[in-house]
């Protein structure tokens, strides 16, 4: 029963204590890619290209590698402290109800001007100038997003692959939010990031697609209803995805979208740029409620694999 004690465990500390205040690994980590940046981000595409493999190489890989010296060496006790540390600085659930409550309330309040700048801290679009409604939708979609990539992504990976896989995944994706723009600077510095990013995602989005249809067959009391919208969810999650800019977060965002019987989708401005998005998921159009409904799902999408992971330790 270790996986699933663990992911209790670190789950818990994360419900009760939240991000460490100081000396997060994930803050340290951000600086040291921040200055190695600074320094290798020079010369010609493909130089760039070159720097960003290697700065991926450099950042990510000394962690998981040290952990598995680890392992050679430390009694079982303390590895499975060191295992529920790691998985609780890489799950994010309490972080994410914070920075999607927080943009909620003020909505909920008539305060869109504080809605404006918290969802600025989740977001790479320019929110000055978004609507309450337009809030909705790019919170709507982080929720969505990074719960995949800062919550179920995790747990998935402690189980399939244990705490170097956790590591190497979370890590890549912190890289991937810092460099993983088109833009000049980064474009091709932060491919390799951003292609690394995909990579690992991969199946973790998949998963959690699966777990929000699951979490469809137990909607409402009527049985047909419920497979109708399960099957629906895995069909929007592949045909939405395939039109979307982020294969995984369009897996996600649609399967979520639709669950949530909501619309998320179109354009924003990125970088002073507009870009527009296909639709993701089906129903109505997209609103201050469905924040905290997204913030919800994500949670449902934790027990439901909590659940399967003690069915599986409990039947082996």
């Amino acid at each position: 029963m270790m996986l699933f004690i663990t992911l209790i465990m670190a789950l818990t500390i994360d419900h009760y204590i939240g991000e460490p205040n100081r000396f997060h690994p994930l803050v340290i980590f951000g600086n040291l890619a921040q200055k190695l940046e600074k320094k290798l981000n020079k010369g010609n595409d493909k130089q760039r290209f070159c720097s960003g493999l290697l700065a991926w190489l450099v950042l990510v890989l000394p962690v998981p590698l040290t952990y598995c010296l680890l392992m050679l060496f430390l009694p079982v006790y303390l590895m499975v402290l060191i295992n529920i540390y790691i998985v609780y600085w890489a799950v994010a659930l309490n972080s994410l109800n914070v920075h999607g409550m927080q943009i909620y309330t003020p909505l909920m309040n008539g305060d869109l001007t504080t809605a404006q700048h918290f969802c600025s801290y989740i977001v790479s679009r320019d929110t000055s100038q978004l609507d309450q409604q337009a809030i909705s939708r790019a919170t709507t979609e982080s929720m969505l997003e990074n719960g995949h990539d800062g919550v179920t992504a995790t747990l998935i990976y402690f189980v399939l692959g244990g705490a170097p896989l956790v590591i190497v995944h979370r890590l890549s994706n912190t890289l991937d939010a810092m460099w993983g723009y088109r833009t000049q600077q980064f474009n091709y510095f932060g491919k390799f990031s951003a292609r690394m990013d995909d990579i690992l995602g991969f199946v973790s989005a998949k998963i959690t697609t699966l777990l929000f249809a699951v979490i469809a067959l137990m909607k409402t009391s009527n049985i047909i209803k419920n497979i109708s919208l399960s099957k629906q969810v895995m069909v929007n999650a592949y045909r939405q995805s395939l039109s979307y800019k982020s294969h995984n977060g369009g897996w996600v965002m649609a399967s979520g979208a639709t669950l949530l019987n909501v619309c998320l989708g179109g354009s924003a401005v990125y970088f002073g740029k507009v870009v527009h998005s296909p639709l993701l998921g089906q129903g109505e159009t997209v609103n201050s409620k469905h924040i905290k409904a997204s913030l919800s799902l994500v949670k449902q999408a934790v027990l439901a694999w909590l659940v399967i992971v003690f069915i599986y330790e409990y039947c082996l």
